[in-house]
């Protein structure tokens, strides 16, 4: 049988063991992801806030396993009369908190590597640090920015005057403009 204790340092490491019985079963170990999730907030008089959309990034980057937990959304950075007349205000990113996330109409869900992630979250901080009164209500909204995030993960994207702040109706329409996401409109 050999040198006592020999057998054991020829077995693989834990991760190699793994692997090799997921081989054998016909299964692959999971790549890391990052899911774009993408919402819309019906929006209430009774709690001051307006119909909204924005995008929840989850997950973990495949190369360095950096754990991605957050959510981006467009807005003007105060309510005003200039702001609903459509002139361009002073905006900011929102965070929603965990607890409102839960409360609001999950759309659709896609998949992101590496890359596109990092290029969404460019994309995400290009708007966040654009200078001046990048707000405007009728050209540069929160569906403005959830569709250029979109757009740059492959969806097919319009924005219709009629929707343009109908946050929940205009998601379920890019549903419908996209069937390979193979997914009922919300209710």
């Amino acid at each position: 049988m050999g040198v006592p204790g020999t057998m054991i340092a020829r077995l693989p490491r834990p991760a190699a063991l793994l692997a090799a019985i997921l081989a054998m079963l016909g299964a692959e170990p999971a790549a890391a992801e990052v899911r774009a999730h993408f919402h819309s907030f019906n929006g209430s008089v009774l709690i001051g806030r307006y119909p909204h959309t924005f995008v929840v990034f989850e997950g973990e980057l495949d190369e360095t396993g950096e754990r991605i937990e957050e959510n981006w959304g467009f807005s003007a950075r105060t309510s005003s009369l200039a702001a609903l007349r459509g002139e361009a205000v002073e905006h900011a990113m929102l965070a929603e908190k965990p607890g409102t996330i839960g409360k609001t109409n999950r759309h659709f869900t896609l998949r992101l590597n590496d890359a596109q992630y990092r290029r969404l979250k460019r994309e995400v901080i290009a708007w966040r640090d654009a200078p001046g009164r990048f707000y405007d209500l009728d050209t540069r909204n929160c569906i403005h920015f959830v569709g250029r995030l979109a757009e740059l993960a492959g969806l097919r994207v319009e924005y219709p005057a009629n929707m343009l702040r109908k946050p929940k109706a205009w998601l379920n329409h890019v549903t419908g403009l996209n069937p390979q996401l193979q997914i009922a409109p919300v209710r």
